[in-house]
């Protein structure tokens, strides 16, 4: 078999490249009282614009950090609300620079007696807001916004993994869900997503991340894949760094956000979807983040496929979730 990366051996005992700031256990520390700070306000609007005998639809608002608008699609059954018990609940989370999508692919869920929500990012192509102001550079990108701000607590993805915990508590605020019984998943920046909401909000009890994005920077830069959805990284170099004399500042920096770093605190059950001829999140920068956590944990591989839609990997995350 061609290989792109490590091989498998050697993927599953890889523990990342990139630098772990001194002070990352403070930085997370104070972005969570900052959240536990922040009145979510959660609103909920009937969405008008579908109609179901089965399933109830709505447009979920609440604020993030930094005061900013967050939208997510809200769906859960009809029965949910008639006294018949409490529901688990799923979170989806999207790719890079897309939305949560239409509404009749998630109706399999709540058919299935799951209450389900699925979360715009803040700043891509959804409806949520984008309350951040930076110093330095935001061409082309979420990874390196805020990078050249004296202040690390305004990087872009800070905020974003944020949102995934204040959605997480939301959801699990409602009278209608379990908040024992909440997974998420999510494809690339969903995968990652994923490994930093079960991450910070510890009662997220299963997750399947999909080949995830944002994991061990400095390796996805030294294999030379710092294009597409790295793109960023390489323009910011050429930019702001054509000798790289700040190599070691820029990725010790980046590791604030490297979902690699956080993922020891993961406390549920993890089912990873891995390709191994991933050339835009390589296989090595997901295993760097898999290999950390120590809950239980299973992986899936996908020998022949790279960061494409992979055969069965949604019906297996349903069922993988049927057992919350």
């Amino acid at each position: 078999m061609p290989l792109i990366d490590k091989p498998l051996p050697e993927l599953l005992t890889y523990r990342g490249r990139n630098p772990r700031p001194a002070d990352f256990d403070a930085y997370w520390a104070t972005a969570l009282q900052e959240l536990a700070a922040t009145d979510p306000q959660p609103e909920l609007r009937p969405h008008a614009g579908l109609q179901s005998q089965g399933v109830e639809c709505f447009d979920l608002w609440f604020t993030g950090v930094g005061g900013a608008r967050i939208y997510a699609k809200y769906l859960r059954p009809k029965s949910a609300t008639n006294g018949a018990g409490k529901h688990p609940a799923v979170l989806q989370f999207h790719g890079y620079t897309g939305h949560s999508g239409d509404w009749l692919d998630k109706f399999g869920w709540p058919a299935e007696g799951f209450c389900y929500a699925a979360m715009d990012c803040r700043g891509q192509g959804g409806r949520s807001e984008d309350s951040g102001r930076v110093q330095g550079t935001t061409l082309r990108g979420h990874i390196i916004r805020g990078l050249d701000d004296p202040d690390p607590h305004r990087l872009a993805f800070r905020q974003i993994y944020l949102d995934t915990v204040q959605l997480a508590r939301v959801i699990m605020s409602f009278a209608e869900v379990d908040a024992d019984r909440v997974g998420c998943f999510g494809v690339s920046q969903g995968g990652a997503l994923s490994l930093v909401c079960a991450a910070l909000e510890p009662r997220i009890r299963r997750i399947a991340p999909v080949y995830p994005f944002l994991c061990d920077y400095q390796r996805v830069w030294e294999m030379d894949l710092a294009r597409d959805a790295y793109e960023e990284l390489r323009l910011f170099f050429r930019s702001f760094d054509p000798r790289h004399e700040r190599v070691a500042e820029i990725f010790t920096k980046l590791g604030y956000i490297d979902c690699q770093h956080l993922t020891d605190r993961i406390r549920a059950e993890t089912l990873l979807f891995t390709s191994l001829m991933d050339s835009i999140c390589p296989p090595s920068s997901q295993f760097a983040a898999y290999n950390r956590i120590t809950a239980k944990k299973n992986y899936v591989v996908y020998p022949d496929f790279g960061h494409e839609p992979l055969p069965g990997q949604i019906d297996r995350t349903f069922n993988f979730m049927r057992g919350l």
